[in-house]
């Protein structure tokens, strides 16, 4: 038998609380409940959860506040659930260091699925000297700078190349368009999301059909793994 998840559950609405212990298998999942901000970083410290699940709407403080105090000290996955569906609340988390982000009402085999894309990114993130990146159809070599797609090398410029190594070491996953100009072209191209886009529609002309790049609107991109 596995051993079960570790999840802290940042949530001042008991009704939510209650659904998720609900939802979630007892031999799947180990849950710690706190329903204010101060609590929640208190249990994270003292139960080293593997995921902690994070409403923004906290009665003693914003959960973006909570997030950066935690990205002080902690790298533990954070899947922010919330009512805020605006595109900025959403940009806001995610740079400030979410790993994803779903917006009420979700479903919970949609949050188990994030749940196991996290965590398969987190054992990744800690595997030492990484150099290839295999995600099916796709493979990329870190150290060679090479790109196959299905067997066949493609080539790349050196922007692309950036791009969709970023998207790969964060698969599954948003990677928001401000994250993607800082890392690919620095601080003074910020604002240029004309250029990332038009970065991007290359890279995609280039590997389509076989990789699945998605916008999502406002935020930034997502590429899709089909690795198992």
């Amino acid at each position: 038998m596995p051993e079960p998840i570790r999840i802290v559950i940042i949530e001042d609405e008991k009704p939510i609380r209650r659904f998720l212990r609900a939802s979630f298998g007892d031999s799947e999942t180990e849950l710690f409940e706190a329903e204010t901000g101060h609590e929640g970083l208190t249990l994270i410290a003292r139960q080293n959860p593997q995921v902690v699940l994070l409403d923004l709407g906290l009665p003693d403080q914003d959960g973006l506040a909570v997030l950066a105090e935690l990205r002080t000290w902690s790298q533990v996955p954070v899947i922010v659930l919330t009512a805020r569906g605006q595109d900025a609340d959403k940009v806001a988390a995610l740079d400030g260091g979410a790993d994803d982000y779903l917006t009420k009402p979700f479903s919970v085999p949609e949050l188990m699925a994030r749940i196991r894309v996290v965590l398969r990114h987190s054992r990744a993130s800690v595997e030492p000297n990484v150099a290839t990146i295999d995600l099916g159809d796709l493979v990329i070599g870190l150290d060679s700078h090479l790109v196959h797609l299905d067997g066949k090398e493609i080539s790349l410029t050196q922007i692309e190349f950036k791009l969709i190594a970023i998207l790969a070491q964060n698969a599954d996953r948003v990677v928001t368009q401000k994250q993607l100009l800082l890392q690919v072209w620095g601080p003074a191209y910020e604002d240029s999301t004309h250029t990332l886009r038009v970065h991007m529609a290359n890279l995609r002309q280039k590997l389509k059909p076989s990789v699945n790049i998605r916008t999502e609107i406002g935020v930034g991109y997502r590429i899709i793994s089909k690795s198992p």
